[in-house]
């Protein structure tokens, strides 16, 4: 007779990840490191007690939101390259609803996220339990059923038996480059404490095998035969590159054929900075050298990127009528953007193809110092960002404030003098080579991926493609559990912070040194500079008191040191250059977690380089201003490409 295991769903659960590895380029990885939690009374006696009883290997760790906690699990499995990850499970309602966002994050960003939120009863008899969604029109649907459209894979178990099925199912897309994000395995309450007789076999030790498919040889030849051709080509360089562990084939085929690339915020740190055909971040927050390169190329190759239209500055960036688009992509779903002429495969298997038949062909492109001319520039324009200094009323900032006010004031109220280019020259002067820096929204990515440099592969850590604020401190304690023997340097501004520091909390329970640092600019900087750019007053983007009637008073000030002191961190009030660069060597001897209050300038931040984004501008309006802007709207889509 077969062999049977009687356990509840909730303990097989645990058995099962236990027991899941990943196999690339023949390194074995243990896949799932634990389990993040904030047990309710969803979970708190069903998976709480297999959590408790028989955790196997498995960690578990309290998390304080459920979006934080789950951010934290997607900076773990990106920063290993998605090779391990932080299984999370919330009690049902709102704890399940605050895992949606983060969901959808990792789907958007192409990483592995598993959640387990709980559910209401599947046998419906405490009906509506405490927390449950009621829908008149449907007993069937619940809370859960909003992951649906975030999800990669969607399940909910209404019997025991069926958790086998869902979790090889979301092992299936949990380890699969081209189709990995967020998978959401729903838990009944009353099914989670449920037992059944589970076969053995269905926990023996399970090797997911990623591998690395080259394109097939007629998308090799159509590759080959258009950038033959190509006389001033470009590379992107896409997460895609990262995950697959690409860059340095990346850096020897552009070396070899004398191609330059540019780098997505995913993509960024994939390639070594200081390469000689590093032009640094492409699109609307790139470089003068990436973007200047961009408008004359004739053939674009991305590799491993979803060509957002912050790349390719909402398909205006690349200015030749007879741009031809080529993409090196596992997902052929994105192989597809732009009109391109696609290789589906892994990253560094299809490029080290396309190399040999670029070889057999004798090409090199044709650039003829432009990339050296290009570089050069732009570390002229980086020297000069880094030096940016406060004068006083004599101070120009980089960004028009309409508002003259808004400077003076700033000063009056925090003696804050740093410019934000300053801060991030003198930081990434500082940071160790092997340090990771991480960001997320706001006008902090834009400047970083202008002017941040690190050599270390996977040494920048942003979350853009989601542009969720927020991430940035829950991320560090993530980055710091996959590098826990690496620095960490989380920047994030203010009104990111504002948003959501509650795994400052987890960071100190797990005794993890991290450094954080709050660029307070008193409000959401670059959305202020995105309404005045468009002809609109400063509207509820600055840090101001009300009059009534909106935010229009004066500015508030908040000491966020103080935030710091009471979780317990070393603190830092940083107002000048001077003070900042005393405060991080000061922190290299610390051992507990640090907080920098960094007050810096507003409108003090990088912008534009000869890149366009399309905005949804008012196209009727009393306010000349917006007519102004909205011309300049429709000429720049008049000028893109339509698709």
């Amino acid at each position: 007779m077969e062999k049977t295991i009687r356990l509840t769903v909730a303990q097989a659960i645990v058995r099962f990840l236990d027991q899941q590895y990943v196999l690339m380029d023949q390194e074995e990885t243990k896949f799932v490191e634990g389990f993040f939690t904030i047990f309710g009374h969803g979970i708190a006696v069903g998976l709480g007690e297999a959590l408790d009883t028989n955790p196997g290997s498995l960690r578990v760790m309290q998390g304080r939101n459920e979006q934080g906690m789950c951010h934290a699990a997607i900076a773990f499995a990106k920063q290993s390259n998605r090779k391990r990850i932080i299984a999370c499970a919330s009690s049902v309602g709102p704890g399940a609803a605050n895992m949606v966002t983060a969901c959808a994050t990792a789907t958007v960003n192409n990483i592995p996220l598993l959640v387990f939120p709980a559910d209401t009863f599947a046998s419906r008899q405490p009906d509506p339990v405490l927390q449950q969604l009621e829908v008149s029109g449907s007993l069937a649907v619940s809370t859960n059923d909003a992951f649906k459209p975030v999800c990669k894979y969607w399940d909910r178990i209404t019997r025991p038996e069926q958790v086998m099925t869902a979790l090889i199912s979301a092992m299936r897309v949990l380890t699969d480059p081209a189709e990995t994000g967020a998978c959401c395995i729903a838990l009944p309450q009353d099914v989670e404490g449920e037992a059944y007789d589970y076969p053995a076999y269905f926990f023996r030790k399970r090797v997911h095998r990623i591998t690395r498919p080259a394109a097939v040889e007629e998308e090799l030849e159509d590759l080959a035969e258009i950038l033959s051709r190509a006389e001033k080509p470009l590379i992107i360089v896409g997460g895609g590159v990262k995950y697959s562990q690409a860059g340095e084939a990346v850096e020897s085929f552009c070396e070899e054929f004398k191609i330059p690339f540019g780098e997505t915020q995913a993509g960024k740190s994939a390639c070594r900075s200081s390469h000689p055909y590093c032009l640094g971040g492409i699109g609307v927050t790139g470089t003068l050298a990436s973007n200047v390169i961009a408008k004359d190329a004739d053939v674009v190759l991305a590799i491993g990127s979803r060509l957002s239209d912050f790349t390719t500055g909402s398909k205006r960036l690349f200015g030749r009528e007879d741009v031809r688009f080529l993409t090196i992509n596992n997902c052929r779903f994105h192989a597809y953007k732009m009109d391109a002429v696609k290789a589906v495969g892994d990253a560094k298997a299809t490029l080290e193809a396309l190399a040999e038949k670029l070889r057999g062909r004798g090409y090199i492109s044709a650039y003829r110092g432009e990339i050296e001319a290009a570089k050069e520039a732009w570390d002229a324009e980086l020297k000069r960002l880094g030096e940016i200094t406060y004068t006083g009323e004599s101070f120009e900032p980089l960004i028009h404030a309409r508002d003259p006010r808004t400077i003076p004031e700033f000063v009056e109220l925090t003696k804050g003098r740093i410019t934000q280019t300053a801060a991030l020259a003198v930081l990434n002067r500082l940071v160790e080579p092997d340090a990771t820096v991480i960001t997320a929204g706001g006008s902090l990515p834009s400047c970083m991926q202008r002017m941040w440099r690190t050599d270390k592969r996977g040494g920048y850590h942003a979350e853009y493609g989601y542009s969720c604020m927020g991430y940035e401190v829950a991320a560090t304690l993530g980055v710091k559990f996959a590098e826990p023997d690496c620095e960490v340097y989380c920047v994030a501004g203010d009104s990111s912070f504002q948003m959501m520091h509650s795994e400052i909390m987890t960071i100190m329970q797990e005794r993890k040194k991290v450094n954080i640092l709050i660029f307070d600019n008193c409000g959401f900087g670059c959305i202020n500079n995105l309404e005045m750019n468009n002809g609109i007053g400063s509207l509820a983007t600055e840090f101001r008191y009300t009059d009534g009637r909106k935010p229009a008073g004066d500015l508030i000030y908040v000491d966020y040191a103080k935030i710091g002191e009471g979780y317990g961190l070393k603190t830092y009030t940083c107002t000048t250059a001077e003070e900042l660069e005393a405060a991080l060597l000061d922190a290299k001897r610390e051992s507990i977690a640090c907080l920098f209050d960094l007050k810096v300038l507003p409108k003090t931040m990088t912008d534009g380089y000869e890149s366009w984004w399309n905005v949804g501008i008012a196209q009727v309006s009393e306010k000349d201003s917006v007519r102004k802007a909205c011309e300049d709207v429709m000429q720049g889509r008049r000028e893109a490409r339509a698709y």
